[in-house]
Order: structure tokens, then sequence, then C-alpha cells
């Protein structure tokens, strides 16, 4: 009854498939979505991402902006668009079009901001800061509501060292007078962007979306608003962030752009993670790729930054989040493993916009005569400049966590200290590095100290009011313990208190023991002296041999000077 010809039921089926397709054809992502006239560097480069997206033609009409290059990958699902800024190009909404032929297939919408004034003038952190490291996972939670969304891959669970335990940005905001009293002037985050991973999720450290809060710590809009928040007590934000990897959960590792976005192997294979071969005269090609190509971890797809699309990509979400949010400062994980030359290009780019701004580099190196090598301006034999003025002094971490448990020797206990600064010779900048005993990485100083006040005592008057600028991990003021070598878990534990419910709450006075009362007192009384003393903050530093386990040195500046005397001895 029904007869339809093989060729006309050809063509149905064409056609049906051809309207599909057409139908399917819609940008699903542009990336940045906003962008701010005035800057210096004045391209502006849209990832934008949607099925087939290369087979339409970008179109748009708006006063001083325009096109002036797409950039086609061997994935049909991206288009990069080069945007060109004029100095006359006004804060407004672009609809850009995706045309086939006369037909509109799909739109998106990229808006154009005015930037704040004085915006490229803000100051960066400096020696008169001390700056407060928080996990933001394990501080406090403001916001219980936040713990669990859903669609998200991992539910939170308190009992888990390595699960979620729903710490976040409200919980930092509503202990920002517990920080600043103590005499902190800067806070670094630990990631607080998107983690959709299945599980560990709580570091932050495997980042799935480079353009979105993780909706478990907040919005965008509550992380400009703590930025906001920290600004009027005085306090600098300082953002931490990852080009090295991200996670493996990212929504581009199910459809890469290019097969070199990411450092690729026939099976996973891990860095070595020796960052001497970066800078070793003598490394093996097979070595320097292993350390920087290598991934990080299974869950961390190791980026290329040799990519020009992926580097570009990187170095305007970092400036995005800079002009976006306010921030005075970045601490860049994994400092040397992306491509050295890369980092240097980002350094550089970000400084053009943000003159006095502040970056600090973590390069996890153990030797001064290495860690040099990452610091602007020191003068590498190859001719390497990283562009990287301030540093983790992990040498004198290593140092500090040795130095009041041994006695003295040649080159052990308080001599540790003495000849990691002996070592400053090597340094451009000895003053812009960054002291630090513990962090999240590491063993809590209550824990290799045995819990003995007095030593700890020691290596705060030491990180206080030696050169360079004090860190200072969350919860060491109150002797929280972890052995680092147990598991990270270990070292991350939840600050008591800073959930609903806990029995005891060491954000109060009344919360806390004697020996955390004086502990505490003591770190707030030195950072608050260390404040407004110029001596500390510019001075220079006058030791001498430590003897009979007697450490004494000086800092000074014109007419004044600092005495400060370390007696290790245990009677």
């Amino acid at each position: 009854m029904y007869k339809i010809s093989y060729l006309r039921l050809t063509l149905i089926m064409a056609t049906t498939m051809f309207c599909a397709q057409i139908k399917a054809q819609k940008v699903e992502r542009i990336e940045p979505a906003s962008w701010w006239v005035g800057f210096k560097h004045t391209t502006v480069q849209l990832l934008v991402y949607g099925e087939n997206i290369a087979s339409l033609k970008p179109s748009f009409s708006y006063p001083g902006l325009s096109l002036e290059k797409v950039i086609m990958v061997e994935n049909p699902n991206y288009l990069f668009l080069d945007l060109k800024i004029s100095k006359d190009a006004k804060p407004g909404k672009i609809e850009i079009a995706f045309m086939q032929g006369k037909k509109t297939r799909s739109t998106a919408i990229f808006e154009l901001l005015e930037r704040e004034d004085n915006s490229a003038a803000r100051e960066g952190f400096n020696q008169s800061d001390a700056i407060y490291l928080i996990m933001p996972d394990r501080f406090a939670n403001g916001n219980p509501d936040n713990d669990m969304i859903e669609g998200m891959l991992e539910a939170p669970d308190r009992a888990e060292p390595y699960g979620r335990h729903g710490g976040d940005l409200e919980g930092i905001k509503q202990h920002l007078d517990y920080i600043s009293d103590m005499g902190f002037t800067s806070i670094w985050i630990n990631p607080v962007l998107e983690n959709d991973q299945p599980q560990s999720s709580y570091h932050g450290y495997a980042i799935t979306d480079f353009y979105n809060i993780d909706p478990r710590f907040g919005t965008n809009e509550s992380y400009k608003e703590l930025v906001d928040a920290c600004r009027q007590r005085g306090i600098k934000v300082i953002m931490d962030m990852v080009f090295n990897h991200c996670g493996s959960m990212h929504w581009w590792m199910r459809d890469l752009p290019m097969a070199d976005w990411i450092n690729q192997y026939p099976e996973f294979t891990r860095s070595n993670y020796r960052l001497s071969t970066v800078s070793d005269p003598y490394s093996s090609k097979s070595d320097f790729d292993l350390t920087t190509r290598g991934w990080f971890d299974t869950s961390m797809p190791d980026l290329n930054l040799q990519n020009e699309l992926m580097r570009n990509y990187m170095i305007q979400n970092s400036i995005w989040w800079i002009e976006y949010s306010g921030l005075q400062g970045i601490r860049m994980d994994t400092y040397p493993y992306p491509d050295k030359n890369a980092m240097a290009e980002w350094i550089t780019r970000v400084k053009t916009e943000y003159p006095d701004f502040s970056i600090v580099g973590e390069s996890w190196i153990s030797q001064p005569s290495k860690l040099v090598y990452w610091q602007k301006d020191f003068p590498n034999k190859d001719g390497y400049n990283s562009q990287m003025r301030y540093l983790m002094d992990f040498p004198m971490a290593e140092a500090l966590g040795r130095a009041f448990n041994e006695g003295e020797g040649w080159d052990s206990g308080l001599q540790r200290l003495y000849d990691i600064l002996a070592d400053d010779h090597l340094y451009r900048y000895p003053k812009h590095l960054v002291l630090f005993a513990e962090n999240h990485d590491l063993g809590r100083m209550a824990h290799f100290y045995g819990g003995d006040i007095n030593k700890m005592k020691m290596a705060i008057a030491f990180i206080s009011t030696a050169r360079g600028l004090p860190q200072w991990y969350y919860g060491s003021e109150l002797l929280m313990e972890g052995d680092g070598g147990q598991s990270h878990g270990a070292i991350r534990q939840d600050f008591p208190g800073g959930w609903p419910g806990d029995q005891v709450n060491v954000f109060k006075r009344e919360g806390r023991t004697d020996a955390q009362n004086e502990l505490s007192d003591y770190l707030t009384k030195l950072l608050n002296y260390r404040k407004t003393s110029r001596v500390i903050h510019q001075g220079e530093t006058l030791h001498f041999i430590p003897q009979n386990e007697v450490y004494v040195y000086f800092r000074y500046l014109e007419d004044k000077a600092l005495m400060v005397m370390m007696n290790n001895n245990a009677e």
C-alpha cells in the first residue's frame, strides 16, 4: 500500500541526518566568555567548542572589536578566534553568530567589560607581608548547603581523610578577623576551581574547569566577595594556580582539540620528579622529557604548554582571574615542570598588565645552588631567565625541619640555618624568598618537633624575622599535628570549631588549651610587631656562627637594629 522508492528513501534519510546535524550544531562553551577593554595586550583568543563548529563561520559587528583570525585545529568541534580590541572599544555584550552560508546555526555571547580604576597599579605581596596558608576544604564550613551538589562525582565524607569535608569560601570569610588579628596580611588558599573528580577532589589540584569555582566551595561571585572582604581588612589574596596539569575529568579530556594539547605517551607514564634535569647541563633528553612531560599522577594529565594555543589559554586564564576577582598575588604550583620558556612568557604577560603584581613559584628543590636557576635575573649559562622573583625557600624549610632536633655539629643543628643563609650570595633577590617550615605537603611542626613549644617558638621567631617573608600553615598556631610521611590526610585535618556541632572550637580563646594559647599569643605578638618593622622588611643581615647551641643574628637598617638569639640547649 505504501511504496517508497529506494532513491527517495535514501534522500529522506540523508535530509533527516543533515537536519539533525544542523540542529545539533551549537556553541557549548566559549572561554573566556568575557574580557576587558584597556589592556596593553590588545588581542584576546577565544576557545569555542561545539559539535562540528569548525564547519560554521563566525560573524559579529561591534565598534572597536574585529575578528583578526580564525584558527581551525584537528578536531572540528573546536574553533579558536583571535579578537582585536581597539583603544576605542566600549564595554558591552557582543552576539557572535556562527553561520552556514547566510543562515545562523548558533550564537554565543561574549562580553567586553570595563576595568576597575587603577587596576593595573595594584600592589602585590612583598617583604612586609605575612602569609597564612589555608586548605579550604579543611578550614571551616560556612555553608553546609553546598556540601553536596547534585551531579558532581564525589559526595562529602568527613570521616574519610582523603574525602571532601565541606570547608568552603564562606567559612574562610567568616573567620577573617581571626586571621587578621594574628597579624597575617595575606592568605594563600589552595586551589578552589572546579575539581569534579570521583575521589580526592578536596585538595583542588586536579582542575576540571579553569573558569569556574567548585560549587562545593562557592561561586565565582562569592570568591570575588571574599577577595573584597579581605581587601577591606588589609589582607591580600594569593590564588593557587596550576599550569602543569588538569584533572582527568576535565571536560576537554573527553574530546581533545588536538593530539598535542596534552603530553601523551602510549601508556600512562609518571614524571620522575627530578627537577635537576631542567637546569643540569649534562642531563639526558630522556630524563628531561620524563621530568617535564610525564604525568604527575594518573588523575592529572600533563598540559603541553609548548602548544601555542594551550599556552595562550592558560596565560589568559590567569589574567582573567586577576582582573575579575581583584587578586594581589599568585602562587604557581609545580613551577619548573611545564615548559620553562612558556612559564617565563606567562610572567612577562602578567607583569605587562600589572607591573607591581607578585607571583611566587613552587620550586621544590632542596639545594640553593639548584633553586637559584629559577629566580629572575640569575645569570644561567644557558641564558634562561625565569622572570620569577619570589620563590618558596625549600632549602630553608628542610633545614628548619631538622635544626632544632639535632645537637651542635659541623653541619648539623643550628648550623643548618646559618649555612642556608650563607648561600644567599647565590641569589639576586634573597629577600624575596618565602620562609616556611611546613605546608600542605609537609609534616606539621608540632609533629616533627614532638610538640615542644620552645622549638616551635624558635622556628616562629626565625621565620618571622629572617630575610624574606613568612608563610604559616593553618592550625599550626594551635599545635595541630600530622605526620607528612604517613599520609596527606594526616597533615590536612579539619580546623576544630570550623564545623557546626564541633565539640571543640579553637577559633575562640576559651576553646583552647593553655599551650595552644601560649603559642598563638607568641605568634600574634611577633607578627603584629613585624607589620611595622622596616628593619625586618628591608634590613640587611649579620649573623655569627652558632656556638654552644646558641645562634645570634641581627637585622639592621640605617641606625636601627634587631637582635635575635636562639638557644637550642636542652637545659
